[in-house]
């Protein structure tokens, strides 16, 4: 199964340009994992139209969003327990920090910091798609996560 991953979009609605790139990068997902920092209400709906979305909120995003989306969840898919969360505060030891959020894990997709990720840590798969939103520090980037025998994940540059 494949699932296209999102964090940190922070638009203000989903422009022809975001589109373009959803509809190329994940053409052939099954599900959308988004991480939080939409920002707007419009991003998780028009995400929702491509595919079915699983998504936590992020702490720049707008109550409406936050009442929709919890702040962290396990899922499980192909019989791996996946942790989602955005994160919070500085980016060193981040991964730390959101590791015991979690009881017994596999994975955890992550966001806030706007940088990939992408490895294993103690037999627990890290994997942040940094930000599909151009920064002065970051390129753009999102994520596909593979899951089959194992989980397998690649970012990609837009």
């Amino acid at each position: 199964m494949k699932i296209g991953v999102l964090s940190d979009t922070h638009l203000s609605e989903p422009s022809s340009e975001f589109k373009k790139m959803i509809e190329f990068h994940f053409r052939d997902v099954e599900k959308i994992f988004h991480v939080g920092d939409f920002v707007d209400w419009s991003i998780p709906e028009y995400l929702s139209g491509v595919r079915e979305l699983i998504a936590v909120c992020g702490n720049m995003d707008p109550p409406p969003v936050q009442k929709a989306f919890p702040h962290k969840r396990v899922i499980e898919i192909g019989g791996f327990r996946i942790g989602l969360i955005h994160g919070g505060g500085p980016p060193f030891g981040i991964e730390s920090r959101i590791r015991v959020e979690f009881d017994e894990l596999d994975a955890i997709v992550y966001g806030h910091t706007h940088t990939p990720a992408n490895h294993l840590v103690k037999n627990i798969y890290f994997f942040n798609p940094g930000s599909p939103t151009r920064s002065f520090w970051h390129s753009a980037t999102l994520g596909i996560l593979t899951i089959g025998e194992k989980i397998a994940g690649e970012i990609i540059n837009i």
